[in-house]
């Protein structure tokens, strides 16, 4: 099985599935939360998003398997082209102002597929090509990004997208390593991590180094950001954003964006004092995956949902 999908009813439940409707499924992966997205969905339409080149095969081999009476349609790019898209395809025009898409479903992070794949460099439990690539055809692998970053711009990269708390003495490290021998496997990697981390919490902060470095290679956030304005553009009023996160870096960009329509957090208001965001929380806390589903699914752990709907542009 390629991973489990998180929070499945919960999130469907949050996209609140109308008969026609148009709906937007930005991280196929698996396929878990589209196949079923499908089950439930009457005479609407399914676009469905991923860079990958295996997401792209599971929705070609899973073709046979789906149920419904919708229309599907896979895209094989990243979400941060979602508007685009969505003016091809024609669901919102070009000025956005007859936005068609009734809901959008994002599962962030990276998926329990590429962790257990040993050629795509997600984790450190094998010793592999440290590549980290969503997309491997275009942009740096993890190992460019450690040859060629200066110490500054990787102590950057493991404090803002790691919290690594040892990410200057790290980069210091790296730096004088590859100068002897370029980085080339995550076994790399490891031995200089093993030199610098706390050994009593020596996976946790690995694991932290490398999200870091993932989130680096494929843009994450500022792909996501993008996604999120995107959002805003395409869905109708009354259209729900249905968001899952793994880590707090993306959670806040989230949280900010229901609250005040950007990624800062930044509230502004009108002459009349009223907060001018689109979107508007369907719950106040983040709906998070019953004890059940953490222990049979352990990528779930660190799982938040947030719901918002799409309202007028002031309130």
């Amino acid at each position: 099985m390629y991973h489990i999908p998180v929070l499945l009813n919960e999130s469907l439940e949050g996209l609140d599935l109308r008969e026609g409707g148009v709906y937007v499924d930005v991280t196929f992966g698996g396929g878990g939360h589209s196949n079923e997205i499908l089950k439930r969905l009457h005479r609407g339409k399914l676009y469905s998003f991923d860079q990958d080149a295996d997401a792209a095969a599971n929705a070609e081999t899973g073709a046979e398997g789906r149920t419904g009476d919708s229309e599907f349609r896979f895209i094989a790019g990243n979400f941060r082209y979602l508007k685009n898209w969505m003016r091809y395809y024609g669901e919102t025009d070009a000025d956005d102002e007859h936005p068609n898409v009734d809901g959008i479903l994002a599962d962030l992070g990276v998926s329990s597929h590429h962790l257990d794949d040993q050629s795509r460099g997600f984790s450190f439990r094998f010793d592999s090509p440290i590549d980290m690539r969503m997309n491997k055809r275009a942009g740096k692998t993890a190992a460019d990004i450690l040859n060629e970053y200066t110490e500054e711009q990787l102590a950057d990269v493991f404090y803002l997208y790691g919290e690594v708390k040892q990410a200057r003495r790290l980069a210091s490290l790296i730096a004088r390593r590859r100068q002897e021998k370029a980085f080339r496997t995550t076994g790399d990697l490891m031995e200089v991590c093993d030199r610098c981390l706390p050994k009593e919490r020596s996976k946790k902060e690995a694991a932290k180094v490398f999200q870091a470095l993932r989130i680096e290679v494929n843009h994450e956030m500022d792909a996501l950001k993008e996604m999120l304005e995107a959002a805003i553009k395409v869905l109708k009023p009354g259209g729900r954003l249905a968001v899952i996160t793994y880590h707090s870096l993306e959670d806040r960009i989230v949280k900010n964006f229901i609250k005040t329509g950007n990624a800062q957090g930044k509230t502004t208001q009108d002459l009349f004092g009223r907060t001018d965001a689109p979107l508007t929380a369907v719950n106040r806390k983040p709906i998070l995956p019953s004890d059940e589903e953490q222990g049979q699914n352990p990528r779930s752990r660190s799982a938040k949902l947030r719901v918002a709907e799409k309202g007028n542009t002031m309130r």
